[in-house]
């Protein structure tokens, strides 16, 4: 579905499984960004009445994986650790075209589609090898939710840019994605 040239390495749920503490913390923080995230897009499209209502949606359902993540932290026992950054985020970040506000908006979105469809194969790689039957249910029903972002995003960004360079775009946020992912894989971290 979304064409990621490098998929996750299934040992990388073995990574996760190792220390569950750390990668819901993780998590929670990734949810709290794209919640923020989505605010973001509305303050940029405040002219879309239709796509700021959507985006509201989205950053309201965000909130709630947030919570949901903290409370399977609090419920477990775990600590619930500071913020930190996301390496994979930054670097993705990097390749956001600058110049007209047309083309920065277009490239938010691809922006944010590329991260949900990464953080959907990542929750579909910890529910088909973790043993945790709860975590897997629990990131069974994220996954779907995620999936439902992405296509979101690459539709807003088809709505309102020229689909044939859109769609020439994602090949190229594809193609970089899969040039930093490679570094990733191998931390206790939804991205690392």
């Amino acid at each position: 579905m979304f064409k990621l040239k490098l998929p996750t390495d299934p040992r990388w749920a073995n990574i996760a499984e190792g220390n569950i503490g750390e990668i819901l913390t993780d998590h929670a923080w990734c949810e709290q960004k794209a919640t923020t995230n989505a605010i973001s897009l509305i303050n940029m499209l405040p002219e879309y009445p239709e796509i700021v209502t959507e985006l509201i949606a989205i950053a309201q359902e965000e909130l709630d994986h947030f919570s949901q993540v903290h409370e399977i932290i609090k419920k477990r026992g775990y600590v619930f650790g500071k913020a930190r950054k996301d390496d994979y985020v930054n670097e993705l970040a990097k390749f956001v075209v600058q110049g007209r506000r047309e083309d920065l908006i277009v490239d938010k979105l691809l922006f944010a589609a590329m991260i949900e469809a990464r953080s959907c194969e990542r929750f579909k790689v910890l529910t088909e090898n973790i043993k945790d039957e709860e975590l897997k249910t629990f990131y069974k029903e994220l996954m779907i939710s995620e999936a439902n972002h992405y296509t979101t995003f690459i539709g807003f960004a088809r709505q309102l840019g020229d689909i044939e360079k859109v769609n020439q775009r994602w090949e190229e946020w594809l193609e970089y994605e899969a040039s930093i992912i490679k570094s990733y894989g191998n931390k206790e971290t939804i991205h690392g």
